[in-house]
């Protein structure tokens, strides 16, 4: 698997099984500075260039920071290893540009990639291709308060939200269907978990997807929780069948399928107390930035899980990525 790009990597996969040779085109002075260790502790590896004190003209952030940043986007890979290399001012005010090599220690090419981003003048935020992540020394802090308050949606597992995850999905959306397997893994694997489900319905290519989800509001209304989990395996189940012609007789097959009233649970659907909830979860995901479905928060990290459904994302690597948040979290 190729880095698709170092940004990317960071937000998702987060994954370096190879790299692409590059050089940093930033100030050096010949033999005068001695290589600084990319890592605590790094074994032998790819040798980074010399850091040049010249390439950090930015008070903002710190070379501190920039390295918490990375130990908590990376630390759960112990063959990865990487070094601040600069962190530069901009044309623009307060903005900064950090520059880290990046590689794996066990690569028997030795070789390193560059990432590059900038950094906002709150410290907050990073940008690069176009995105706009969360930055600093506990960058999933905002997130995990803001869905720890609002993410009420139908949950399972521990009671406790001190581990917890948050899974926006489409009932209508086939990537959605596909990672369920996933995250009933992640769900046995780590039963410490409090696990909470947010309607994020993709109107604009999925016709039917918001009705399936104010059914699914209906049922957890008047049958709780364990209801809603049966009836959207029996949806997605059945998703073919939420097409503008089927999906009132796909949906009311799933209420029945459970033990339920297919008219009541119709009739309840077209209600503000079915809609509102679904309404509020759109909501907290435009205000999260959430764009695509599936995607998880693991304590507040972002992570677009559907990469597991189609191989792209381990599951050994998406279960050494929840591990290693938690173990922050503790």
């Amino acid at each position: 698997m190729q880095l698709r790009s170092a940004i990317q990597g960071i937000l998702a996969v987060l994954t370096l099984a190879a790299l692409s040779t590059c050089t940093p085109a930033l100030a050096q002075e010949s033999g005068s500075k001695p290589e600084i260790p990319s890592a605590p502790g790094a074994s032998p590896g790819p040798k980074f260039p010399a850091v040049d004190p010249k390439n950090f003209t930015a008070s903002s952030p710190t070379r501190e920071t920039v390295e918490a940043f990375l130990h908590v986007s990376w630390g759960y890979d112990t063959d990865r290893v990487w070094q601040v290399q600069a962190i530069q001012k901009t044309p623009a005010p307060g903005v900064s540009k950090v520059t880290a090599l990046v590689a794996q220690k066990s690569d028997p090419q030795q070789q390193v990639a560059t990432l590059v981003f900038n950094v906002t003048p709150d410290g907050k935020h990073l940008i690069s291709n176009n995105e706009v992540l969360p930055f600093g020394a506990t960058p999933y802090t905002d997130a995990r308060r803001i869905l720890s308050e609002r993410a009420d949606g139908p949950s399972r597992g521990a009671a406790d939200k001190r581990y917890e995850f948050v899974e926006f999905a489409d009932l209508q959306c086939p990537h959605c269907k596909a990672v369920q397997p996933t995250i009933e893994r992640l769900l046995s694997d780590f039963p410490q978990a409090h696990f909470v489900f947010e309607n994020l319905p993709l109107t604009a290519i999925h016709t039917e997807a918001y009705k399936a989800a104010t059914y699914g509001m209906c049922v957890a209304q008047q049958s709780g929780n364990d209801a809603f989990f049966k009836f959207i395996d029996a949806v997605f189940a059945a998703q073919d069948g939420l097409t503008p012609q089927t999906s009132d007789a796909t949906l009311a097959d799933a209420v029945t399928k459970i033990g339920l009233d297919p008219g009541k649970v119709g009739s309840c659907s077209y209600t503000s107390a079915a809609k509102a909830p679904v309404d509020a979860s759109m909501k907290l995901a435009q205000d999260l930035d959430v764009i695509e479905t599936p995607m998880l928060f693991i304590n507040g990290r972002q992570i677009p899980v559907g990469e597991a459904a189609n191989g792209q994302l381990p599951y050994d690597m998406l279960k050494k990525i929840v591990a290693w948040q938690f173990s922050l979290d503790q």
